[in-house]
């Protein structure tokens, strides 16, 4: 007897990847971005930007995961429900994925502790952007109280990200 034929008809052998799956990590880049809607209460912003930490997820597990203008949409959308000013996660989040091509263009390999390091660094530069703006705008807070601890949190949460995102995109391919 065929091999095919003792497969049950629910086998999702060569049917693709699902319904709408194009737009799943988009989806949960909105989703991480609410996770600030949560009730967490923090008198310091040690609470890292999971709408971020999914991006840089995403963007490192899956250059084709969507277009890199997708990045402005989805920072006009993080700005509005973290209540940063608008233009600051649309900047930083298209920057970031400029800079991504750039080195998905540079480099042959990357392993895990390079995109950790990468997420490090992306992490690091919008945490010191958004304590920046807050300054111009008049919250004159210390460096290293509210960009340290969301740095240091913001790269350990790091890997639960890239783990989600590595997750729902078995998933979401069929695989």
């Amino acid at each position: 007897m065929v091999r095919s034929a003792l497969t049950p008809k629910s086998a999702r052998l060569n049917k693709g990847p699902r319904t709408g799956a194009e737009y799943l990590p988009a989806a949960t880049v909105i989703a991480g971005s609410m996770v600030a809607l949560l009730p967490i209460v923090s008198a310091t912003g040690w609470w890292p930007d999971w709408g971020l930490l999914m991006l840089i997820a995403w963007r490192l597990l899956r250059a084709d995961a969507w277009p890199a203008w997708w990045a402005a949409p989805l920072g006009f959308v993080n700005d509005l429900i973290l209540g940063s000013p608008i233009g600051l996660s649309v900047a930083l989040w298209a920057a970031m994925m400029i800079a991504m091509d750039i080195l998905d263009r540079r480099t042959q390999w990357r392993d895990y502790w390079i995109e950790w390091g990468i997420a490090a660094l992306f992490i690091a530069i919008a945490e010191l952007a958004q304590w920046r703006v807050a300054a111009m705008l008049g919250a004159s807070m210390p460096l290293g109280v509210t960009a340290g601890p969301a740095t240091v949190v913001g790269t350990l949460c790091f890997p639960g990200a890239a783990f989600l995102a590595a997750r729902i995109d078995r998933w979401r391919l069929g695989r």
